[in-house]
């Protein structure tokens, strides 16, 4: 195909609705990072919340985010994207603006009224809710909006976007934090994704769809994880690999509390945040075509094994260029496994249940954040503050890697992962 050709079907293979949806996406990932950026500091520095008591917030927050688009795909199916994503950007600007606004005086009637930790846990559910139907929302328009010589272009287009939005994300945060208060992040991140409310009004049509296609209720979704669950062997892939995640997600949960109680109280944690997903946007193709002969099993064990490497640089190098150098190493690990869990996962689903199967790869991600929020507090509180040895946290944190990668070890030599899994009965 000559590059005549080829910048034609980019040019006449996505639908409008394509570049508004994925652009929008850009300004959510924003938002979702840069308060993830700062959550961490705000809950336990504004707030006055303990690093337990931040971690098991945090934890929610994330649980709830990356466990609800099983359930956001089914409702973006019943009432259409436009009117979801409109709906999920509304929620979204509401809820980071009552998050930035926990202590504001005009909310004190409401401070006496309800326990502060109760308030923060509502608060935190509003913009829970956003990304669990925005998610679903732009991958289902990527896939309807672009026709099938561009497509996987199309996914390649929205993974560069959400990188762009975690990197930009943080040293937005860092920016306002600086210079009007880190209050202030939650209320920026608010403007950004109320803006993308507007943009979708104004801008998003519906995909044409294949009026055939049968349109999901919540109840069949509920009942399609009650399939998935009685695959033993789905569930017990998807609880070893939630190791990863507890890892991974430690980069917004223990790496704030510890760097700000232990290098360096002024330390620009939210800036330096920024780097992960910045060498994912500069690195991800060159690893992706290096590691492309390794098994997707091989990999994805790999890439935990070397995000669980990156948290022992703390313990050796407990200074700020040490906290650039362990999200290097955490990046590459991360882009290593990545991309190959998902076809992996692909391949565990049984004949005609690739579709169901696959909206439950976010699982180990909800359950990652939820034991991660749980253990990075913890660790905290308990090797820096009561025992004056904060290294330790970080190798528990990376031991939680080790066990991890030697379970999928076991997994693969137990379970074939070549072979097809046998069908729920039912």
């Amino acid at each position: 195909m000559s590059l005549t050709e080829r910048l034609r079907d980019v040019r006449e293979g996505f639908h409008r609705a394509f570049w508004v949806a994925n652009v929008t996406e850009l300004f959510e990932r924003l938002s979702y990072y840069g308060v993830n950026a700062v959550l961490a500091i705000y809950l336990h520095e504004s707030l006055g919340f303990s690093e337990t008591e931040a971690g098991d917030l945090i934890g929610y927050f994330g649980g709830v985010v990356w466990f609800l688009p099983i359930l956001g795909g089914a409702l973006a199916d019943r009432f259409g994207f436009r009117r979801s994503l409109a709906f999920a950007y509304l929620v979204l600007a509401l809820g980071y603006f009552l998050l930035g606004s926990l202590d504001a005086s005009w909310m004190a009637w409401l401070r006496d009224l309800v326990p502060l930790p109760t308030m923060v846990i509502l608060v935190l559910t509003v913009p829970a809710l956003g990304p669990a139907i925005v998610k679903p929302c732009v991958v289902g328009t990527t896939a309807l909006a672009s026709t099938e010589k561009v497509r996987s272009l199309g996914y390649s287009i929205y993974y560069t976007l959400v990188n762009i939005g975690g990197t930009v994300g943080p040293v937005v945060a860092f920016a306002v934090r600086r210079t009007i208060g880190i209050e202030n992040v939650f209320r920026v991140c608010a403007v950004s994704v109320f803006l993308m409310f507007f943009a979708v009004l104004l801008f998003y049509r519906d995909p044409p769809r294949d009026a055939k296609t049968q349109v999901q209720s919540v109840g069949q979704a509920l009942r399609n994880l009650l399939v998935v669950l009685t695959n033993l062997r789905f569930v017990s892939f998807l609880v070893i690999f939630s190791g990863f995640w507890v890892v991974f997600w430690q980069e917004f949960i223990a790496l704030p509390l510890y760097v700000r109680n232990f290098i360096d109280p002024e330390a620009d944690i939210d800036l330096i945040l920024s780097v992960d997903p910045l060498m994912v946007i500069c690195f991800q193709l060159l690893v992706s075509h290096l590691t492309r002969k390794i098994p997707a099993f091989r990999a994805m064990t790999l890439g935990i094994l070397i995000a669980s490497f990156s948290w022992l640089v703390l313990v050796g190098l407990p200074t700020i260029p040490g906290v650039i150098l362990a999200l290097v190493v955490l990046a590459f690990g991360e882009m290593i496994q990545s991309p190959r869990f998902y076809e992996y996962v692909s391949r565990l689903a049984p004949e005609g249940q690739q579709g169901v199967f696959m909206g439950y790869a976010f699982l180990p991600i909800a359950i990652g954040f939820v034991i991660a929020g749980a253990l990075g507090g913890r660790l905290v509180a308990f090797f820096g503050n009561a025992l004056g040895e904060p290294q330790f946290v970080w190798l528990v944190i990376a031991s939680v890697g080790f066990v991890t990668s030697a379970l999928m070890v076991v997994y693969d030599r137990i379970v074939k992962p070549g072979a097809p899994p046998p069908a729920p009965k039912g």
